[in-house]
């Protein structure tokens, strides 16, 4: 009898650890080759009579046709013997086998570090259909929306200097151009490639990190891609780029480099903070969301860190301006923890002097400073990811985000030993970045509060049997088809989410107490729903309209081997709102008497001044309780925000691009990534 050899755990593929242009120096061409250690799956094998594989598995489909010249490239046999052998293809600008090959390493990557981070699997996006069109006074048919088992990933495009995620087609276009002419650029900028080479977006680590993001970010939280607020523009850019840096610095490998170059001192001139630019210099364009982190200075040539400046975040409101503040935060937090955390390591290598000697550093300190630089990394990209679920599912603000990332890290590790949350409140305060529900900046105010349990015994009691039901039947499946199903079953069934919540708080007290917490509003009947603005009946029978956006369960193991259990439930809801402007925008005031249901009201009785808003709240309930932990809401009642949002839509905030996710025909036709990455090209 021959024993069965089971699967390897990982599928080793070459790659760039950046991008081609790194090969071409002598410096750095040692760095830039990595072996990328992917989740092993099985793929498809293609319908042919070769039975060989193609790169399709269970997130993702590479499809290699380029339009501009009407061919396909051979898919990558990612199972052949002599690829597995020397861990697939060498690195080769030439070999569009290669190409698809470093495309699904970095995607795969990426995805394996959400799903640590977050402690599930990842899901994409729905596929959304086509608005329906009813009779005003009638109530609209529940939408059903579509699983997207697969994210399309074409490598060759687009024949532009641009890549992006396309929300709608649920796909990755990567592009490839020629290199801008060294004479267009600056002295301190010279072109890696050399002008006139061939630049392949889908070669590049950061790129591909970058748009896939975009993609899981989408999945998790559909209304960020709405612009309603400066930071809401910002944010979807500044997030995925600091998911793709803070991927790089995971790999010690490049940082050996990083750390005998400067003498361990990442502050320094060095590769990380130029590298964070590279597709700028290849591209032409220097508005890259990393050069809030620093610069060349024009007259000695180095790179130095950037002072930051309070005044940024008051006045930037350009969404790839306001994004490098973002991104400049959460560097100089690492860099801060970087340091404390290495101190004790140049204590021991200089007799506690702290002092290190002129000339190379030893090997083994080298060693030993990279892996502490990429464990922190790994942890610092890792609370980025995990804040998402303590996020409001709309209209976010970086204070927002920032009191997400301290209650994330709380949960996980309860005594802050080594400050990293007091470098991210110290990084963002010191450029402007604040909360402004809260009175103090201290980490303990910070905090997002734990609930008070405002909930009845009765309540208490039917949530508690929802949720341990929900655990038991979706906690253990692994099947991501299955998980989305049966999660809608918790959702939408007879025994589901919106009859948990209209039978707990149907009536009086607990209606309130349930208004308090969520932020929705409830009124008693249709018409005063209506004339609020808020659909009648849609999804919830007898109540104002709401949707179960997401439900998630949660499971994480935190650094002292305990297990994080948590369901985390997104609500949101909307309603029209109509303005009373004077003074050429001067003064914009709520009409008290404007209110109106956008699906029920013809798109030309909305009124001259309106716009659509909304409410919701991120619920996160700790399965071993079984009780409610936190309520992160955005009030559809806060008039505040409504005025704010009229103010932004229309311009009225400041920025030339304020309004580019709803006005710009590129996003109409491919999607708001595909206009804001086109944008920031031609810069």
């Amino acid at each position: 009898m021959t024993a069965q050899t089971p699967p390897p755990s990982v599928r080793r593929l070459r790659g760039y650890a950046v991008d081609p242009s790194l090969s071409l120096a002598v410096s750095t061409q040692q760095v830039n080759d990595l072996t990328y250690r992917v989740n092993w799956e099985q793929l498809d094998r293609r319908e042919d009579e070769s039975g060989q594989s193609y790169p399709g598995g269970e997130y993702v489909e590479i499809v290699d046709f380029d339009p501009a010249s009407g061919r396909f490239y051979e898919p990558v046999d990612l199972d052949d013997p002599h690829l597995l052998a020397q861990d697939g293809h060498a690195p080769s600008v030439s070999n569009p086998q290669f190409h698809q090959q470093m495309v699904y390493a970095v995607i795969m990557t990426t995805i394996k570090n959400f799903e640590q981070a977050l402690g599930r699997k990842i899901l994409w996006a729905e596929n959304i259909p086509a608005p329906q069109t009813h009779h005003q006074g009638t109530t609209r048919k529940a939408v059903d929306f579509g699983f997207v088992q697969r994210l399309r990933v074409y490598p060759h495009a687009l024949r532009q200097a641009n890549a992006f995620y396309d929300p709608n087609r649920k796909s990755l276009l990567f592009g490839y151009f020629d290199a801008t002419p060294a004479a267009q650029l600056p002295e301190s900028r010279t072109a890696l490639p050399p002008a006139g080479a061939t630049v392949f977006t889908c070669l590049s680590h950061d790129i591909v990190a970058h748009e896939t993001t975009h993609a899981i970010l989408d999945g998790l939280h559909r209304r960020y891609i709405e612009s309603t607020h400066p930071d809401t523009s910002a944010f979807h850019e500044a997030f995925a780029d600091i998911v793709a840096l803070f991927q790089h610095f995971t790999f010690p490998e490049v940082l050996k480099h990083q750390i005998a170059a400067t003498q361990g001192d990442l502050k320094r001139q060095n590769m990380l903070g130029q590298l964070a630019q590279e597709f700028g210099r290849a591209t032409g364009s220097y508005g890259s969301l990393r050069d809030a982190i620093g610069e060349v200075d024009e007259q000695s040539g180095q790179w130095k860190p950037r002072t930051p400046n309070p005044a940024d975040y008051a006045t930037q409101m350009e969404p790839h301006d306001r994004g490098a503040i973002l991104v400049a935060a959460v560097f100089a937090a690492f860099l801060a923890i970087y340091q404390t955390r290495v101190t004790k390591l140049l204590r021991i290598a200089t007799g506690g002097t702290g002092i290190l000697p002129q000339g190379d550093l030893h090997p083994d300190l080298i060693d030993e400073m990279a892996q502490t630089a990429a464990n922190v990394a790994r942890d610092v990209l890792r609370i980025c990811i995990r804040a998402l679920d303590y996020c409001p599912p709309l209209d976010l603000t970086y204070g927002d985000y920032l009191r997400a990332l301290l209650t994330a890290d709380y949960d996980m590790v309860a005594e802050d030993v080594r400050a990293y949350r007091v470098a991210f409140v110290e990084a963002f305060q010191k450029r402007g970045i604040r909360a402004p529900v809260v009175k103090s900046m201290a980490v303990e105010e910070l905090l997002y509060p734990l609930s008070p349990g405002p909930l009845r015994v009765p309540s208490q009691t039917q949530i508690g049997t929802f949720l341990r039901e929900l655990k038991n039947s979706v906690g253990y499946l692994t099947d991501r088809q299955e998980i989305y199903n049966e999660t809608k079953k918790f959702i939408k069934g007879h025994a589901g989410l919106h009859h948990l919540i209209q039978t707990c708080f149907a009536t009086g007290e607990d209606l309130a107490a349930f208004r308090q917490l969520s932020g929705l509003m409830f009124p008693p009947d249709r018409q005063t729903s209506e004339a609020l603005g808020l659909e009648w009946g849609h999804l919830s029978s007898n109540m104002a309209s709401y949707a179960v956006s997401n439900v998630w369960l949660a499971n994480r193991v935190t650094p002292d081997d305990t297990i994080v259990n948590h369901v985390i439930i997104t609500l949101a809801q909307k309603r029209g709102v109509r303005f009373q402007v004077d003074d050429g925008g001067q003064t914009v005031t709520v009409d008290k008497k404007g209110y109106f249901v956008p699906d029920n009201t013809p798109h030309d009785k909305w009124g001259d001044h309106h716009i659509i808003f909304r409410g919701g709240c991120t619920l996160i309930f700790d399965l071993d309780t079984l009780k409610l932990r936190y309520a992160i809401k955005k009030d559809i009642d806060d008039q505040e925000r409504m005025v704010r949002q009229y103010r932004f839509e229309n311009g009225l905030l400041g920025g030339a691009d304020a309004t580019y996710f709803n006005k710009r025909s590129l996003t109409a036709v491919a999607g708001p990534f595909a206009f804001m990455h086109s944008h920031s090209a031609q810069q």
